[in-house]
């Protein structure tokens, strides 16, 4: 190996692991508030990159149709709980109202806005705002009608719950989308010449992208206050309830985050590789390599891991093509491990 093949596999590792650091981050954000291991991240991916295959390839995303059916059943489930409880019903004619509003309304006028739009050659970047905004609102709706109601449960059970989270929507995604693969128009065709090697315009946006999201989570997250919150329930949920921080509500906002990050990383890396249904599967796991390494806990940590895991594929396509998978995984054990050994080990019920 020469230094200019070095330096393309340190441009592609670097890319993908911008990739997985968002990811990673996505991760460690919703453990760190919910205690859920956010199993179906990558069924975001994936979405996000097949609905923005599908209207530029003219066809309706069925994307929206999901998105009015979760509405629906959320719907159903925030009217039954208002009605349970002694203290909504007297203000139950408003909450329902606003929920009819929030997720039934809502998702009826995406739906309607992407069957006009979607198919009639909208611009990129409109594509890529109406990918977000079917999408996106998927995270907490998928939130409300699956993690909510066992907010209380052992982190094993919420294990539990998002593997059938993640093999229920990734048969939708083979309902909605086929079997067949997409890819979709690079965001620029530029390409930059440093010596013998080529920058593409399309790594350069995955990683400047990648880059303000991260600097965009940190001022979040320092200056304002609903990010504070977050951090406060990731610290201590009973504490952030005695301050007065709505621990349900921090929930819906980390997923609300992690299914946009989710999203937009299927947006950036269509044009990169041809994405299946369940091609978000094996990209969020490389995130959770990403997470592992930074304990589930540590944002710079888990973004630094997530970048070694893309350098790590990188160079291992090059040496062992047919190995790669496996040498990026078995990253994880000598991590695990180390924090097997070096942890405190507590029991659940104990904390």
């Amino acid at each position: 190996m020469d230094l200019s093949i070095a330096a393309i596999l340190a441009q592609d590792g670097t890319t993908s692991g911008a990739i997985y650091a968002l990811l990673a981050l996505a991760l460690v954000l919703v453990f760190s508030v919910t205690r859920v291991i956010f199993i179906p991240q990558g069924e975001f991916v994936a979405f996000g990159a097949l609905t923005l295959a599908a209207m530029q390839s003219d066809k309706f995303p069925h994307t929206a149709t999901l998105l009015v059916a979760l509405g629906i059943l959320v719907f159903v489930q925030e009217t039954l709980a208002v009605l349970r409880s002694a203290e909504s019903r007297r203000r139950a004619p408003r909450s329902i109202a606003l929920a009819f509003a929030k997720f039934v309304l809502f998702p009826i006028a995406v739906f309607a806005t992407a069957s006009t739009f979607a198919v009639s050659g909208l611009p990129m970047v409109l594509q890529v705002l109406l990918t977000l905004i079917i999408v996106v609102p998927m995270g907490p709706m998928v939130y409300r009608l699956a993690f909510q109601p066992l907010a209380e449960a052992t982190t094993l059970v919420l294990l539990i719950v998002a593997v059938g989270v993640h093999f229920a929507l990734m048969g939708l995604g083979l309902v909605m989308f086929g079997a067949e693969g997409s890819r979709t128009t690079p965001f620029s065709d530029a390409r930059i010449e440093i010596g013998q090697l080529a920058i593409s315009g399309q790594s350069i946006v995955i990683v400047g992208v990648s880059i303000v999201l991260i600097v965009g989570l940190y001022l979040y997250f320092e200056r304002a206050l609903s990010g504070k919150a977050l951090r406060a329930t990731a610290v201590n949920r009973l504490g952030a309830r005695l301050v007065g921080i709505g621990t349900t509500q921090a929930g819906r906002l980390a997923f609300t985050l992690a299914a946009a990050m989710g999203a937009l990383c299927g947006v950036l890396i269509a044009p990169l590789t041809t994405v299946y249904y369940d091609s978000g599967f094996l990209i969020g796991l490389k995130g959770f390599v990403g997470a592992i390494i930074g304990g589930l806990a540590s944002y710079p940590i888990a973004a630094a891991g997530a970048i070694l895991v893309g350098l790590l594929e990188s160079f291992s396509s090059f040496w062992a093509s047919a190995l790669k998978e496996v040498i990026v995984f078995t990253l994880i054990i000598p991590v695990l491990l180390w924090r097997s050994l070096t942890s405190k080990h507590v029991d659940e019920g104990e904390e």
